[in-house]
């Protein structure tokens, strides 16, 4: 039964902290999958990091996210903490971008690092079979198959102190590949598919990949992994992280709460009416832009968490926006998929002004952001009928232009949308901390 993080008892010692900062989904996912796993944990920020919070805890967990923005939300003071942390004998788990942060050309907690893109599989996604070495996390995993979401891959030098825990075996059938289904690939052919996309699109060539590696920094447990344990609603995923709270916690003892979630589901917004226009506007808004993608063909959606977009179209951000901006008027309106975390009205400290103020930033960014989103979706969807496109190259002036002041000049998150996205973050993780 899903629970909060503050309804766990934690009978002795101390548990595991959840970075928060520069997640984003990724965040939100980690953090819905460990309370259905019912496992005991704390979100934090970078700056709590930088004010030494990290001894109170045995483990860090850094969720996905884009590994250099990580780096500079932490700082090099709050990398320092997380490095002196792990150094005093801290455990530290990091799942795909949170792993790349740890890897040697960042923090540097452990000696791999990242293929470049013209080596590796770079757009692969779905539930893909490892094969496992014997090792106490993967205790009760009889049919090891797990979701990886668009890994970067491994290189581990030889004859270093770095084990392998689990390496690719199979992609399943309805795995992706850029935008091809495997099963589709394997009948038309990937060779023909690479040559016409212009990178590795094959999925056989992540056979024998490291997946998931661990190894110390000082006395500190270190495990890196390529594969999304932290995928909601995926029963193999939330029994390897149980595992993993047992073995990267060992000196702490703590129990899953089975209580019932609550029933209430009473309106917070309709407390503050001036609240509830301005919420409905931002969803109008989100939901306007997703089903005009809808309407151009050019995504549809795959799982209550992504879209699966179109080649060169950069469905990530509205994937981001629309998940984010869905959960924030879930916890307004006590959802029955957030029911389970409070039945009660914001606290005099976050209330009416407070959450207008946020919603009415988040509706100035949101409104215009869509309307010039609309005009690039338009354009793309109509350069798409006579070449091919990608996600940050684009020979069309207007389309260049509008994604270098929507999204920024790289495939990190930036331009407008980072601004957007900055603020719904930050009212996310309001409600999330004050509505428990």
């Amino acid at each position: 039964m899903s629970i909060s993080s503050h309804e766990y008892k934690v009978i002795t010692g101390r548990h595991c902290a959840l970075l928060w900062d520069e997640s984003f989904l990724w965040g939100l996912m980690a953090r819905r999958a460990l309370m259905e796993a019912g496992l005991p944990f704390d979100l934090i920020r970078s700056d709590d990091i930088r004010a030494g919070i990290l001894p109170r805890y045995a483990m860090l967990f850094v969720p996905g996210g884009w590994a250099s923005a990580k780096l500079r939300s932490l700082g090099e003071t709050g990398q320092a903490e997380v490095r002196s942390f792990v150094a005093n004998g801290g455990s530290y788990l990091g799942i795909c971008g949170g792993a790349g942060l740890a890897t040697q050309n960042d923090i540097g907690l452990l000696s791999v690092s990242r293929k470049s893109t013209r080596e590796r599989v770079p757009s692969f996604s779905g539930p893909v079979r490892l094969s496992l070495f014997p090792h106490a996390i993967w205790e009760n995993i009889a049919s090891p198959v797990f979701s990886a979401w668009w890994p970067f891959q491994f290189h581990v030098a030889p004859k270093n102190e770095i084990s392998v825990l689990a390496v690719y075996e199979e992609a399943q059938a309805d795995a992706m590949s850029s935008d091809i289904k495997v099963s589709d690939g394997q009948i038309s052919g990937w060779p023909e598919l690479e040559k016409r996309y212009g990178i590795f699109l094959d999925p056989r060539r992540l056979k024998g990949e490291p997946a998931v590696v661990e190894g110390r920094f000082g006395p500190g447990k270190v495990i890196l992994s390529l594969i999304h344990f932290d995928t909601p609603h995926d029963r193999n995923g939330a029994a390897v992280l149980r595992n993993l709270w047992r073995y990267l916690i060992p000196d702490s003892e703590w129990q899953i709460n089975k209580s019932s979630p609550s029933k209430k589901n009473r309106l917070m917004a309709d407390d503050c009416p001036e609240c509830a226009k301005t919420l409905a506007e931002i969803e109008s808004a989100v939901a306007g832009l997703i089903a005009l993608g809808e309407h151009y063909s050019l995504w549809y959606w795959r799982n209550p968490w992504f879209l699966q977009w179109q080649r060169g179209i950069r469905g990530m951000e509205y994937s981001t926006l629309a998940v984010m901006i869905g959960d924030i008027a879930a916890r307004l309106r006590l959802d029955s998929s957030v029911r389970y975390e409070t039945g009660k009205s914001l606290p005099e400290f976050y209330g009416q002004s407070s959450l207008h103020e946020d919603l009415s930033t988040i509706r100035e960014l949101l409104i215009p952001f869509v309307e010039k989103a609309q005009i690039l979706l338009g354009r793309e969807k109509e350069f798409l009928t006579t070449a091919s496109l990608s996600p940050v190259k684009c020979s069309n002036e207007e389309i260049k232009c509008l994604r270098q002041e929507l999204l920024g000049p790289s495939i990190s998150h930036g331009g407008k949308f980072k601004e957007l996205i900055d603020a719904v973050d930050r009212l996310l993780y309001k409600l999330i901390k004050v509505c428990r």
